[in-house]
């Protein structure tokens, strides 16, 4: 199974501001930087229960009809209509086991928590980041503390209008 990251992150870094609010993200405008053409390779969803709350509060389903789990040992809140939202705990290779054992292929790994543990375990293997033009100066780190380096293999650099310059990289 692929696992994939696709982050916005200010300049510093940091993927929300220290209590999570995301507002930086749009200095980066309403320029198209490929999520789309992404997302369709995309089977399904893993994210932490505190970014499927964001998801929530933002008003709009970004993901149609692709499964999204969510990770979390309490109950969550309810998913707009036509959503397809499953709770699931364990650890990453468990929750990997469980997705590839159902048929699906490359799963999207978002939120800083769950990036940070899917990474530990190993489990990511792309990595398409978007520098967003503008400093926050502290917040939620998108990599946190890792227990030993992450070789990276550059992929490749994209600028856009906005000032938004995204680097896709393969876990080497």
């Amino acid at each position: 199974m692929k696992a994939s990251v696709f982050v916005g992150t200010s300049v510093d870094g940091f993927i929300a501001r220290t209590d999570g609010a995301l507002d930086f993200l749009d200095a980066g405008g309403e320029e198209p930087h490929g999520f789309e053409e992404f997302f369709a390779t995309v089977d399904a969803l893993v994210m932490g229960r505190k970014t499927y709350e964001i998801v929530l509060a933002f008003g709009g389903w970004y993901y149609g009809d692709k499964l999204v789990v969510v990770l979390s040992s309490k109950e969550l809140a309810a998913p707009p209509a036509g959503a397809r939202v499953e709770r699931m705990a364990g650890s990453p290779s468990e929750i990997v086991a469980l997705l590839a054992a159902r048929g699906f292929e490359h799963i999207y790994v978002d939120g800083g928590l769950t990036i940070q543990q899917f990474l530990r375990a190993g489990l990511i293997q792309h990595l398409i980041i978007t520098h967003v033009p503008v400093l926050i100066g502290s917040g939620i780190p998108l990599f946190g503390g890792l227990d030993q380096d992450v070789p990276l293999t550059h992929v490749a650099t994209r600028q856009y209008a906005t000032g938004l310059v995204q680097s896709e990289y393969v876990i080497a």
